[in-house]
């Protein structure tokens, strides 16, 4: 399988469509295995390009590694994770994502591809995320991905936030947090990125 070549970024973002939903799939692997229309137009990949390629050929070079590393963490744990990306169009262009990875498992329990949801974050989220993933990418090209790690795993705990209730905080506003004991219930029940996008 020939991986194709990342093109340069440039500093250009294509503003998603709110209403929109960039759909993916791939085996255990990160191989794509489907994409949606949407998916297509907004990477401006064609299908017979970006089928067969592992999901990093969208990886923008300003997202952290150690981001990645959780990711594939928790899904190989057969867990769900949101997340919020930085995507690499194929015209160099950026992309911004909220992430809502789901884990597929056979008869037998084991993983048999991961589907993943991207819509468009608020665009206040963006400034927050932006700015600590830049701190992040800092350290790592500075001391390595294990360094960057224990920075935002000390990050995280000065919050007293897992990744999830982080991303989970920036992302909902006050007025989309429950306002009642039984929108509560709701809201525990719900994942985040439904709740963004009901």
């Amino acid at each position: 399988m020939k991986v194709l070549k990342r093109p340069e970024p440039i500093n250009a973002e294509i503003i998603l469509d709110t209403k929109q939903t960039i759909m993916s799939k791939t085996n255990p692997k990160g191989i794509i295995e489907y994409a949606n229309d949407y998916f297509m137009e907004i990477s401006g990949y064609e299908e017979f390009e970006l089928i067969g390629q592992p999901h990093n050929v969208i990886r923008h070079p300003d997202m952290p590694k150690v981001i990645f590393k959780w990711l594939w963490e928790r899904l190989k744990e057969k867990k769900n994770i949101n997340a919020l990306v930085k995507n690499l169009a194929k015209d160099g262009r950026f992309y911004w994502v909220i992430t809502d990875f789901e884990v597929k498992l056979d008869d037998n329990g084991e993983i048999k591809s991961f589907s993943a949801r991207r819509k468009a974050p608020p665009r206040s989220t963006i400034e927050k995320i932006s700015a600590l993933y830049k701190k992040i990418l800092s350290i790592e090209q500075a001391r390595g991905v294990e360094i960057a790690e224990k920075y935002f795993v000390g990050f995280l705990e000065e919050k007293g936030m897992t990744y999830d209730e982080f991303i989970e905080d920036i992302c909902l506003s006050e007025t989309q947090k429950p306002v009642d004991m039984k929108e509560l219930q709701y809201y525990k029940r719900k994942g985040l990125f439904v709740r963004m996008f009901r």
